[in-house]
């Protein structure tokens, strides 16, 4: 039993030698340096192409060739900073904001965003641990998990999700649960009211409370 309790020790006291390694060799200024300047370039390469396939969009619509084209684009830039950003993740864990900045953590969490739900699955809980250690802000994972509940089929919370409607060819909130208390569950997290947040978005839609509880009540019917 004593061997059994020395190898435990032994063993919490490598991983802990191994983290603290891991947090000074990423806290030197060259390594700061590096690391902040390769997430400006993964910004860019992934936000640039998506300006401009909008663009196209509020030009041409979502049907046109031109938009087809250019998301094809905005997928290929998105796989190779894929690539760069779970790199990062898988041998330093999350960076926190101490190191890389809000616009560092922006870049990460809109890179996984932009993945597959089950890349944004395997990562949740290490987004869920950064905000708990306060290296990540609350609302972007709450953005995280509004997306993962779209995907799966089920109420967002916070209502950040929107999607576009072929039907109306038009965009609106995904619906959200409870929408009466939306705000409140906002506010708690840091985030503007759903009326100002989406007046401010590039495609603005108006904040319509009775619309959006219609809308709720008839998702879940659907899903009955």
């Amino acid at each position: 039993m004593l061997r059994l309790i020395i190898v435990i020790l032994v063993l919490l006291g490598m991983a802990c030698s191994n983290k603290r390694k891991q947090e000074n060799s990423m806290n030197t200024p060259q390594n700061k340096e590096r690391l902040i300047m390769a997430l400006d370039t993964i910004w860019r390469t992934e936000q640039e192409p998506i300006r401009l396939r909008d663009s196209l969009m509020r030009v041409y619509g979502a049907e046109s060739l031109e938009f087809k084209k250019q998301e094809e684009i905005v997928y290929e830039n998105h796989k190779i900073n894929e690539k760069k950003i779970l790199k990062i993740l898988e041998n330093q864990g999350w960076p926190g904001e101490n190191i890389i900045g809000e616009q560092g953590s922006l870049t990460i969490c809109n890179v996984i965003q932009h993945s597959g739900i089950e890349i944004r699955l395997k990562y949740l809980p290490m987004m869920r641990k950064a905000v708990k250690e306060n290296e990540l802000r609350p609302g972007l994972l709450a953005r995280a998990e509004d997306r993962i509940a779209t995907d799966q089929g089920e109420l967002q919370i916070y209502g950040g999700q929107i999607k576009y409607y072929p039907e109306t060819k038009s965009f609106n909130v995904w619906p959200i649960m409870d929408p009466e208390n939306v705000d409140e569950r906002r506010l708690g997290i840091g985030l503007e009211p759903m009326a100002e947040f989406l007046k401010n978005r590039k495609f603005p839609i108006e904040w319509n409370l009775d619309e959006q509880i219609k809308r709720t009540a008839e998702f879940k019917e659907k899903l009955k």
